[in-house]
């Protein structure tokens, strides 16, 4: 069994050297800011469980970029946490939040830590996550895995993170680290930034390698960055983007990346047209969502409505048929590449090793998914003409129809709403939002989410979506509502809302 925290062996190896708590941000060695992030999660992580384990290897990789001054790459000293479906090369496994994959040490890195680590990132840990990323259960509890226990929301300890990148969202809404890497298929990115109050970027599928990335659909996977502000996103994804000879779909990642920090204005939405998509609004939101309108406005955007989009209803069922089918195929590629020492080595072993292992795994909810998965066929008619049919009611009828029929460049509307109770009877009950991530998720378009302010104190998040390849664009006009409206608030890890100073004399009884 894996030990959450490595923490304090890492924390007394590293206790003879002093940190330079003063400095600011760039003139900080490596050394001394990859030492401030162990002790932030040290402290934090007992509440979090944000962090499934800590890189013993973090502060030697911090002294190396200390010593060789040509590594001083635009991350330079960045500590970074990687979603443990990610691998990363050194002595940490990649376990999906599974113990099924408790020994899977591959020692390799993925194409996009590689490049983190080129950027002059150290990698400081892996990040909890809802297991499998979410795909085990359509009654699972997000932020909840076997290895790593159920991830907190900072903002208050019994609500749900969401996921599946929580652990990711929740290290950076804390103050952990300054960045994390998720992953997303269809919200696993935006929702748990949203939530938890921070910037979260799903890029379009094909600019950020999937290589040695835990899958679930090729069709529809992404790594993506989450972050403090726009601008950390920006640099990250200077650092991951580009083409990758082992994942086809990278193929013109290369010719499309471009330096997404450059277009970074405060300008940048004065005399944009931007369509807001009611449709995909309400839900407990309208009053932060109508005040970021204003921002917008006051910003120079010209806003037109879009009441509806026909079909969309349709977009889901279709959208499940290509997960579950191409989750058999893809996961089953990826545990083929395994070490020896991992013994599921297709679906059907670890449905079977959840079966014998049901009270560590199945504690909670159930793997129905996974057994529809294994039951689908490999590839016949219906999931081609499902995914033909996703692709086409979220893309060309749907994201692409309604920028070129209302002539805008991008479109906004809520993440989702603040975030839910984690209830251990029902599973996740998020009280309705998503519209907006599922059309840029099967779509494969990019997707960033920014702060936009509270409900009763939990955060919520204003999504900006655009068509297919418009990356830049997207974290410019994110970039300029976060730098008109900073309305991120810092967490208080309050037991429950209830008790905050706002909501707790209300109540208590009044005249007696």
């Amino acid at each position: 069994m894996i030990r959450p925290l490595l923490i304090g062996t890492v924390l007394a190896l590293a206790s003879t050297a002093a940190a330079a708590q003063g400095e600011p941000r760039m003139t900080q060695s490596a050394e001394a800011r990859t030492r401030a992030a162990l002790r932030q999660i040290e402290r934090l992580n007992p509440r979090l469980n944000a962090v499934i384990a800590v890189d013993p290897t973090a502060l030697d990789q911090a002294r190396v970029l200390d010593r060789i001054h040509r590594a001083r790459g635009p991350l330079f000293g960045m500590p970074i946490l990687i979603k443990d479906n990610i691998e990363t090369a050194g002595p940490l496994p990649t376990t999906a939040g599974s113990l099924a994959l408790r020994d899977n040490v591959t020692g390799r890195d993925a194409p996009l830590v590689a490049r983190l680590r080129a950027a002059g990132a150290v990698i400081v840990g892996k990040a909890n996550l809802s297991e499998w990323a979410n795909i085990r259960s359509s009654s699972s509890i997000s932020g909840w895995s076997a290895i790593g226990g159920q991830t907190r929301n900072p903002y208050a300890l019994n609500r749900n993170p969401c996921g599946s990148s929580s652990g990711s969202a929740v290290a950076v809404a804390s103050g952990m680290v300054p960045a994390a890497i998720g992953t997303e298929t269809d919200g696993s990115i935006t929702c748990p930034a949203a939530i938890n109050g921070i910037v979260g970027f799903k890029p379009t599928v094909g600019l950020v390698s999937r290589t040695y990335v835990v899958p679930i659909s090729h069709s529809q996977d992404t790594p993506g960055p989450m972050t403090l502000n726009v601008r950390d996103a920006a640099l990250i994804m200077n650092a991951v983007a580009g083409t990758d000879p082992a994942d086809a779909a990278t193929a013109e990642a290369d010719a499309r990346r471009v330096d997404y920090t450059a277009a970074l204005s405060p300008d940048a939405l004065r005399g944009r047209r931007i369509g807001v998509m009611r449709f995909s609004a309400g839900f407990g939101t309208d009053a932060p969502f109508e005040a970021a309108l204003a921002v917008l406005r006051a910003q120079g955007a010209e806003l037109v409505e879009i009441a509806d989009l026909p079909g969309r209803q349709d977009i889901s069922r279709n959208e499940i048929v290509v997960l579950l089918t191409e989750l058999r195929t893809d996961l089953n590629a990826y545990l083929a590449t395994l070490p020896a020492a991992v013994r599921t080595r297709t679906l059907a072993d670890l449905i079977a090793f959840n079966r014998a292992h049901a009270a560590e795994e199945m504690p909670l909810f159930a793997q129905e998914l996974f057994e529809r998965a294994e039951a689908m066929p490999s590839d016949d008619a219906a999931y081609r003409t499902a995914r033909a049919t996703s692709l086409r009611l979220a893309g060309a009828e749907g994201i692409d129809r309604m920028i070129r029929e209302h002539n805008v460049v991008a479109l906004v509307a809520p993440t989702r709403p603040a975030a839910w109770l984690i209830d251990a009877v029902h599973g996740d009950r998020s009280g309705g939002g998503g519209s907006a991530g599922t059309l840029a998720a099967v779509a494969g378009y990019p997707h960033l989410t920014v702060p936009m302010g509270e409900i009763r104190g939990l955060p919520v998040g204003l999504s900006f979506v655009g068509p297919r390849w418009s990356d830049a664009l997207i974290l410019s006009l994110g970039y300029a509502y976060e730098q008109a409206s900073q309305r991120r608030i810092a967490p208080r890890l309050l037991d429950s809302i209830e008790e905050s100073e706002a909501i707790a004399p209300h109540l208590r009884p009044h005249g007696r």
